[in-house]
């Protein structure tokens, strides 16, 4: 316990005490702005099936474009990519309440909506990526690194419970409103603050370097075909586990409606989501020959052995039970797949990465809210969490037939453009009783192969 949190304490070192705070409040605005926009439309135009479209909208814009902002900050640095966003999706914001609010149409909410979406400044990839090249940059060990993954997963985590439980207060002692201009006005003052943080210059961006690394991010872009498999894999287990968040919610929600107690639903999922957090933060603890490929394993098996039960659960306390146990699988599949993706993508192309990351978890939960919704309505609440079941037994799939590597060649972190000693780089390995692979090579290829 004391390793852990030393640890952890070298992990605030790297950022600042400041940096953790100010990136939490400004991901809160993501977690509440698709659920309170669904809220905000169904009360302001009476329509479920207009409700779902805005909200719907919402999460394609952020998933076409999360990945092209990440591919921004990559290039030009975090800062002046979450400034503009940041402000851009502060305007959308408040003019999707105010539209809401005015009667516009579907069709043009709907518009808003996705510019929304668009615009969400994703701050939880962009604050792995510049927490991850701090400690790069300090040369700390795997540990730290290990730990910056579970501090990030923890933060994420705990703003996916509080976002939305901030829009339904907002929403039962005022309006729906309330809880989006809320929203709104957390992006622009926080979004901003993060953007302006003094970190940020650790991830400047490759644009305007030497020749050298204008030639390194020229086969970059030659190679983009040539990601290693891996990544494609953790990418498809994101959206599965997205998959598995948007069905738990479509069953909790069936379920205690169905109970004549619709009001728990989001205390039930609460619950979930902070015991995920704190199995997340105790991560961090886990030695270092618990390798990712062995946690991803163990995250994805753990979730399909907890979700069978939801099949035959159909009161409310073993509904409680079920589902809080079942939130202890979710950080670790959560923080194993960033921290994987993190390992085998260049430095150069890492904010993208993350952000395809991220919109492959908000695919899957969108796609599985549209679904699980309506088996929810024709075979009940077992229904919808029979698609929790098999989304899991994919994602055990995936991490049991997928290579993973053992070492990461590691990359030169960003380094301020003035600075001209980089960090030494070095390789690291994990102990042989992993079953990992052999390392990946900038390119995919396994080293020594």
């Amino acid at each position: 316990m004391v390793g852990t949190v030393n640890t952890y304490r070298r992990v605030i070192a790297l950022t600042g005490p400041l940096l953790p705070l100010v990136s939490f409040l400004a991901r809160l605005p993501v977690a509440m702005s698709q659920f309170g926009s669904v809220l905000l439309v169904a009360q302001t135009s009476g329509s479920l099936a207009a409700a779902g479209i805005v909200g719907g909208t919402l999460s394609a814009g952020q998933v076409v474009f999360g990945p092209v902002l990440g591919r921004l900050a990559d290039r030009h640095g975090q800062r002046p990519v979450v400034l503009g966003a940041a402000a851009v999706n502060a305007v959308a914001t408040a003019a999707l309440v105010a539209g809401a609010l005015g009667g516009l149409g579907t069709v043009p909410l709907a518009a808003i909506g996705a510019v929304t979406g668009a615009s969400v400044p994703l701050i939880g990839p962009l604050a792995r990526t510049r927490s991850v090249a701090l400690a790069h940059r300090a040369e700390s060990d795997e540990s730290v690194v290990g730990a910056v993954h579970s501090l990030e997963g923890t933060l994420d985590e705990v703003s996916f419970v509080f976002g939305p439980a901030l829009v339904g207060l907002a929403a039962l002692v005022a309006h729906p409103a309330v809880a989006l201009g809320g929203a709104a006005a957390l992006v622009a003052v926080f979004g901003t603050a993060y953007a302006l943080h003094p970190t940020a210059a650790v991830t400047g961006g490759t644009s305007g370097r030497g020749p050298g690394e204008r030639g390194a991010r020229a086969r970059t872009k030659g190679e983009r075909a040539r990601q290693p498999r891996v990544v494609h894999a953790v990418r498809g287990s994101l959206a599965l586990q997205g998959a598995m968040f948007g069905v738990c919610q479509a069953g909790i929600a069936a379920l205690s409606a169905q109970l004549g107690v619709p009001g728990q639903a989001g205390i039930v999922y609460a619950a979930m989501g902070v015991v995920s957090a704190a199995v997340g933060l105790a991560l961090g603890a886990l030695p270092a020959r618990f390798g990712l490929r062995l946690r991803w394993r163990a995250a994805t098996g753990a979730a399909l052995v907890l979700s069978v039960p939801l099949l035959f659960t159909d009161t409310l306390w073993p509904l409680y039970a079920v589902v809080t146990v079942l939130g202890a699988a979710y950080a670790p599949h959560l923080i194993t797949a960033f921290a994987l993706t993190e390992r085998v993508v260049e430095p150069a192309r890492l904010a993208e990465a993350m952000a395809f990351a991220a919109s492959s978890l908000v695919a899957g939960q969108a796609v599985a809210l549209a679904v699980s919704g309506r088996l929810a309505e024709w075979y009940g609440p077992a229904g919808a969490f029979s698609v929790a079941v098999g989304a899991a037994a994919l994602a055990l799939t995936l991490a049991l037939v997928t290579r993973v590597p053992s070492a990461r060649t590691r990359a030169k972190a960003f380094i301020p453009a003035q600075q001209t000693v980089s960090p030494a780089e070095k390789e690291t390995g994990e102990s042989a009783d992993t079953g990992e692979e052999p390392a990946v090579d900038g390119n995919g290829s396994y080293a020594g192969r």
